[in-house]
């Protein structure tokens, strides 16, 4: 049974801009160092994809593997799962909610529960759970900031 980590981050941007950000999913790999390759494989009908293949490599870790989305009527929680396992994931659930502050700014809460397929000691993965959602959520913040100014 995978643990489900949760961590949050305040975005200098509309909730829509964020959103943007996050459903772009084949400009991931200019933004995200471990993300070396994205296909969007489906499309719900108003654009948005409902499934998406990444290929990881993040040294030890290297991985590919498809999630499968969904999305709030309103846009403010995009969640996934794991379409099958892959060689390094039994499972993968997880979810971006997406929060309007009222001034220009976002709060951004991640949540990831990952079951490996390889054994990994409890503390370790909570390290290395906690240094990809770290990474994760301050890639997003720059890539979201950079990318011009609050809408």
């Amino acid at each position: 049974m995978a643990d489900l980590s949760t961590q949050s981050i305040v975005i200098d941007a509309r909730p829509e801009r964020v959103t943007a950000v996050i459903c772009d999913f084949l400009r991931y790999p200019e933004w995200t160092e471990a993300v070396k390759s994205v296909e969007v494989v489906q499309e719900y009908e108003d654009g948005y994809a409902s499934q998406v293949r990444f290929v990881l490599d993040a040294g030890v870790l290297a991985d590919e593997y498809t999630l499968a989305y969904e999305y709030a009527e309103d846009i403010s929680r995009i969640q996934w799962h794991l379409v099958q396992p892959s060689r390094m994931q039994k499972a993968q659930n997880g979810s971006y909610d997406i929060y309007d502050n009222g001034d220009g700014t976002s709060t951004v809460t991640y949540t990831l529960a990952v079951e490996l397929s390889v054994g990994m000691l409890g503390m370790f993965r909570r390290k290395a759970e906690k240094m990809i959602m770290d990474t994760a959520l301050k890639a997003l913040k720059q890539r979201v900031e950079a990318s011009g100014v609050a809408q």
